[in-house]
């Protein structure tokens, strides 16, 4: 890896953002640079929810002024071509907000969980990152505590042992310099534990609000499916009470996608704001905590640029390396020569050996840890989790909450044409005569079974009739038309009755092609014959 720079390229969508207006609330233009904690900037992204609101101002206005042209408009309901054209314009509005409310909610399915996978890439990554400057905190105390206590310890005995040689004791307190130089060296490293802790809070809050926002993203989607799902039914049912109690959650839905458009391009321009140029902010972040050095080293990550922390690093594990082996050369020396003649030094050399050892393998890993790709690694990954994921995800949920309130609003401008259209309807059964013959409930009401024949056997009588002429009146049409009016103001299809009724003058429009046949085919005998057991 040459450079940690090339491998992070800020995406065109965070740019673009980026150039959104940033204005506070006094109308006083702002730069780009992300600073959460300034006033002013806080008040720029406030701005673009107030930009939000006013989108929501001027469609709830336009929903109203609609409203009210269709409340003081006066139409010819009475004319054909004027009902089919509204309906047709009713049944197309409703099924393009159908169609553009799921679309809305597939887009915003995709969206929450792009923003969630984005979210939970950067949690991981800071969980990853603390658990490396815990495992180098945990290596540089542990190396300290072995040598300032056990080693000290064993070294004093070891002192007392080998009193009477003082070649023995100037090699211990040879020893006891070099441990001296390995803490020197170990206390030089910087203390990772206050970033440490840093890491956990931020990632465990971003963990807590994530969640939460997830979840509201969901059941938001949710409820605008049901909505959108409940008011297709009200239509295809022609339920004025559905509608209405829909109408109303249409409207509150549109103020929540409004809301949500707002908040999520308050989120978008600052996360992108930050994506743009991410090194700068967590320089000017960290500058009191660690040196401009050390985070210099670890967001860059480059091999072929010195680095003063690199290099101080490098010296200092090099002569923590050195020490470590200068000491385990002379207890080599010591077990080779001073057990001989003081047999009870064994164990404590033995016991220094054991903790150099240790010592040794806890400098390995401590120059793997201390390393800069590891860490690198850990912020590229949670830079591509914000900056590609994250606001990728925030945009499609912008998008949704723009096909949402597109959704709601043709459904709350359809939803009064139709629930207008039920009322004119049921208004028009109301007025229809009760007295007359070809409405289908006065028959139902006013007809006497005991008095009825079925046609089944009435035809069947007739057929053995074998001289039948044709009747000399002339047979009038006219009641055809009307009846059929009368079934299509019903929504229904003209039935076929089992009632005939003779004395009318013409067979009711409802009789089947052989029925109207047969009834055509009888003279003026049979009528008078069968007229008394047929008439209504």
């Amino acid at each position: 890896m040459s450079s940690a720079r090339v491998d992070y390229i800020a995406p065109w969508w965070t740019y673009w953002l980026n150039q959104f207006p940033h204005v506070n609330l006094r109308f006083q233009s702002l730069d780009h640079t992300f600073k959460p904690q300034d006033e002013d900037y806080q008040q720029s992204l406030i701005f673009l929810g107030c930009v939000a609101a006013a989108g929501l101002g001027v469609n709830l206005l336009c929903l109203a002024i609609y409203l009210s042209c269709l409340c003081c408009c006066r139409k010819d309901e009475e004319e054909e071509e004027s009902k089919k054209s509204n309906s047709c314009c009713v049944t197309w509005a409703a099924v393009g907000a159908g169609l553009i409310c799921c679309i809305a909610v597939g887009v915003g399915f995709y969206g929450n969980s792009e923003a969630n996978d984005g979210v939970y890439q950067l949690t991981y990554s800071l969980y990853n990152a603390n658990h490396t400057l815990a495992g180098v905190d945990s290596l540089v105390t542990g190396t300290m505590g072995g040598m300032q206590s056990s080693l000290k310890d064993h070294l004093s005995r070891l002192d007392e042992i080998f009193a009477a040689r003082g070649d023995f004791v100037q090699t211990l307190h040879f020893m006891q310099q070099m441990a001296d130089n390995v803490i020197k060296q170990l206390l030089g490293l910087p203390d990772w534990e206050k970033a440490k802790v840093d890491l956990v809070a931020i990632a465990d809050q971003t963990a807590y609000v994530e969640y939460y926002r997830w979840l509201t993203y969901l059941l938001i989607l949710i409820l605008d499916l049901v909505i959108c799902l409940v008011a297709c039914l009200g239509l295809a049912k022609q339920s004025r009470w559905l509608l209405t109690t829909m109408m109303v959650f249409g409207v509150l839905t549109l103020i929540l996608s409004w809301a949500s458009l707002g908040v999520d391009v308050a989120t978008a321009v600052g996360t992108s704001d930050f994506c743009v140029s991410p090194d700068k902010f967590l320089m000017n972040q960290t500058k009191d905590v660690i040196s401009s050095d050390i985070v210099h080293y670890y967001l860059y990550c480059s091999q072929t640029l010195p680095n003063p922390f690199q290099q101080f690093v490098l010296q200092s594990l090099t002569v923590f390396q050195r020490s470590l082996t200068t000491m385990q050369m002379q207890i080599q020396g010591l077990l080779q020569f001073a057990v001989p003649l003081f047999p009870t030094a064994e164990r404590d050399l033995l016991n220094i050996q054991h903790l150099l050892n240790n010592s040794e393998a806890s400098l390995h890993q401590l120059t793997a840890l201390l390393d800069c790709r590891g860490l690198n690694k850990d912020y590229l990954d949670a830079l591509m989790g914000v900056c590609y994921d994250g606001v990728e995800g925030l945009l499609y949920l912008c998008l949704f909450s723009l096909l949402a309130a597109t959704a709601f609003s043709i459904m709350l401008c359809a939803i009064p044409r139709a629930w207008r259209q039920i009322a004119n309807r049921e208004r028009d059964y109301d007025d229809m005569d009760d007295g007359d013959p070809f409405n289908p409930q006065s028959r139902r009401m006013t007809s006497h079974p005991a008095n009825m024949h079925s046609f089944g056997s009435y035809s069947s009588s007739i057929g053995s009739q074998t001289s039948l002429h044709p009747p000399t009146q002339t047979v009038s049409n006219a009641p055809v038309s009307e009846y059929m009016n009368q079934t299509a103001l019903f929504g229904g299809n003209p039935r076929y009755e089992n009632v005939p009724l003779i004395g009318r003058g013409s067979p009711p429009p409802s009789y089947s092609p052989t029925m109207r046949a047969t009834y055509l085919s009888m003279t003026e005998d049979q009528i008078r014959h069968f007229g008394e057991d047929f008439r209504a």
